[in-house]
């Protein structure tokens, strides 16, 4: 694992960590969750504001995130990407994710939101997680960020206790080759808390 300065990781190991909220269990992907990823990414919503997610979505791109690159910042202490399911029922409704955390900015919060998952405040209550287990951890600051016209992930991350910080102009490149700019989010350990889940 890549060492980061002043942050209580040395006990850690990603490869396995989980998070939890009071509906969820944020836990490692594993290879019988690809049937669900390719469901889900089938999504245009997902396709449009993931510009990660290849398009068209096949069986073989979900096999090889849940097998390959969900393991790759775990297994360089970089990051950690979790299926997000219920505790309840084990039931897959999300997928989020910190990435860079030796990044200049604090770790960095993703997620996307299974199409008949949505309108429950999931991406929110994982996002909240995430950002408790990085103050937890030693991290001062969790960004996020979103296009300005994707209200729904806006409001994502300001009910997760994040606020806007600025707009990084063309900062990503869309699909379709066109820049896009992006709000930047943060929540630091000092910020009020987010409202309570469940």
């Amino acid at each position: 694992m890549i060492p980061v300065m002043g942050l209580h990781l040395a006990d850690v190991d990603l490869t396995t960590e989980t998070v939890s909220s009071p509906r969820l269990l944020l836990r490692p992907w594993r290879d019988d969750d690809a049937a669900e990823v390719y469901r889900a990414c089938q999504d245009p919503l997902i396709q449009t504001w993931v510009v990660a997610v290849p398009s068209p979505y096949t069986k073989g791109d979900a096999r090889n995130f849940v097998s390959v690159l969900a393991w790759t910042e775990r297994k360089a202490g970089t990051g950690m990407q979790f299926a997000v399911v219920l505790r309840d029922s084990g039931r897959l409704v999300a997928s989020a994710g910190l990435m860079r955390l030796t990044g200049p900015l604090g770790p960095e919060v993703g997620y996307w939101v299974a199409p008949l998952a949505r309108g429950h405040g999931y991406a929110a209550e994982a996002t909240d997680a995430l950002a408790a287990w990085a103050f937890d951890h030693g991290f001062r600051r969790v960004s996020l960020l979103a296009a300005p016209d994707n209200g729904a992930s806006c409001r994502t991350a300001e009910r997760a206790g994040f606020s806007p910080e600025g707009l990084l102009r063309e900062a990503e490149t869309d699909r379709d080759g066109r820049p896009r700019s992006l709000v930047l989010y943060a929540r630091l350990a000092g910020d009020a808390p987010a409202r309570k889940f469940g």
